[in-house]
């Protein structure tokens, strides 16, 4: 596989951390700043930014998780990642307030810990593990 193909990928495995990360940092904030200061519940926790968030997410996960699972056929890195997106998707099905916080804080951490071990496995297939196994 080229290192332009490595190179995205990886992209896009960073570019899902720094998701899961900005997410967790919505949860948490949008909670301080509603519940402790009543400021800005109406744009913070619109439900629409937690399902665009979500799609996004998925998207993401799915192409450097999905890319990355194809090169190194380690299940584990999907697996992590995609009950992290299960956990995001219970988040969505409660109402809003500290469970669909907790419940979305702990699908982005899984998320992400997929993108890292997802990352660490494709780093040790320079030459593409599985790609050419028949």
């Amino acid at each position: 596989m080229s290192t332009a193909h490595s190179r995205s990928r990886g992209r896009l495995d960073r570019i899902g951390m720094l998701l899961s990360g900005l997410c967790a940092v919505h949860c948490v904030a949008g909670i301080v700043i509603v519940a402790g200061l009543g400021l800005g519940g109406g744009f913070l926790l619109h439900p629409s930014i937690h399902r665009f968030g979500l799609a996004f997410a998925t998207l993401i996960a799915a192409c450097a998780i999905g890319l990355g699972a194809l090169r190194h056929r380690k299940p584990l890195p999907f697996v992590v990642a995609m009950t992290g997106i299960s956990f995001m998707g219970g988040g969505l099905a409660v109402d809003h307030g500290v469970e669909e916080a907790v419940l979305t804080i702990i699908g982005v951490t899984l998320v992400a810990v997929g993108h890292v071990l997802n990352m660490r496995h494709v780093a040790k297939c320079p030459t593409g593990c599985g790609l050419h196994r028949r």
